[in-house]
Order: structure tokens, then sequence, then C-alpha cells
């Protein structure tokens, strides 16, 4: 039977609620933002691999901000949808938001964007992947943003590459007079 070559996103939107437990919490008393980060991790493969059918690995993860901290006792709802898939990758746009239900007091904490690649499970080489059904205008604008946002991602890294390739290391020495390091070589 074959699958499908176009899907929805809606067939694949994912919504998980974790209770934020005292073991969540670090020496400060938040939740770590290695808890969150796990979290969204898992959402977005749940995500991915419902729209590709297919064994899903993370690619890359674009910046995430903490807006918000998140406290012992609250309840977090992650969110997360395919925005924009290509051939083998899709981005799965995710929010997190943190609900105080004592209090009624809710806060958006964090929206991160995972790069996520079907690959065969056996060969761990990329499949393609269904393409997207965009039903309304926010589905077409995620998918336009989602689709600059690789092409910017795609020449940051090359811009750092050839920046990388380009550094004079004599000079940056001599640059770093003023900055907070100490070279200690023999």
């Amino acid at each position: 039977m074959n699958e499908p070559s176009f899907r929805t996103v809606k067939s694949s939107q994912v919504i998980l609620k974790e209770l934020m437990v005292p073991s969540y919490a670090n020496f400060g008393g938040k939740v770590h933002g290695g808890v969150i980060l796990s979290l969204m991790d898992k959402i977005a493969y749940t995500c991915a691999a419902s729209h590709a059918k297919a064994y899903c690995v993370t690619a890359s993860v674009d910046s995430v901000d903490f807006v918000n901290p998140v406290e012992v006792g609250e309840l977090l709802t992650l969110y997360a949808s395919v925005n924009y898939v290509g051939t083998s990758s899709m981005e799965v746009g995710i929010k997190v938001v943190s609900e105080d239900f004592k209090n009624g007091i809710v806060k958006h904490t964090n929206t991160s964007y995972f790069t996520m690649v079907a690959v065969d499970e056996i060969t761990r080489k990329p499949v393609p992947v269904p393409g997207l059904i965009l039903e309304d205008d926010q589905e077409i604008k995620r998918f336009a943003v989602g689709k600059l946002r690789k092409k910017l991602n795609r020449n940051h890294r090359r811009e750092m590459t050839e920046a990388r390739q380009a550094i004079d290391f004599a000079q940056e020495i001599r640059m770093l007079e003023g900055e907070n390091c100490q070279i200690a070589r023999g």
C-alpha cells in the first residue's frame, strides 16, 4: 500500500502536556532547561515521524530562548506542527506554554524550530517525506517562513565556514587585548 504523497498539517500536529515535578528542578528551584529541551525533542520526533510515517532524527535546532522560567508544579504544554518540508527534511515548529493553574497564570516560555530528517531504519540514509497540504493563510505563511529560515541557515553555515577558513590567527591573538581571557602557553 502506497502512502499518500501529501498530508495536511493538522494530520500530524501534536500536543504534549506534562506536570513539572520537583525532580525536574535545578539548584535555583526552576525547571531545568534541559528537561524542557528533552520534551521539545520528544514532541518534534513524534510530529515528524507522524508526518513522514518513518523513523526521524534531529538534524538541528534553531535558537532556544527561554523568555519565562518554568516553576515546579506548573503544567507545561508543548504544541508541535510541521511548518515546512523539503525532500527528506521537515521543520517542526514548537511552542511551549506553562500554566500555574492555582493562580490562573499562563506564560509563553519559548518557541523553537527543529529540523528533522526522515531516514531508513536500516541504511540510515534520508528517505523522501510527503508534501504538505496548506489549508489556510497561517499554514501558507509558516511554510514560506520555514523555507526562508532554511535558506538563511544554509547561507549562515556557508559564511561561517568561509570566515573560519579566512581567520588570521596571529592577528586575532593581537586583537584579544582587552578581552576576558589570558593566553597561557609555554
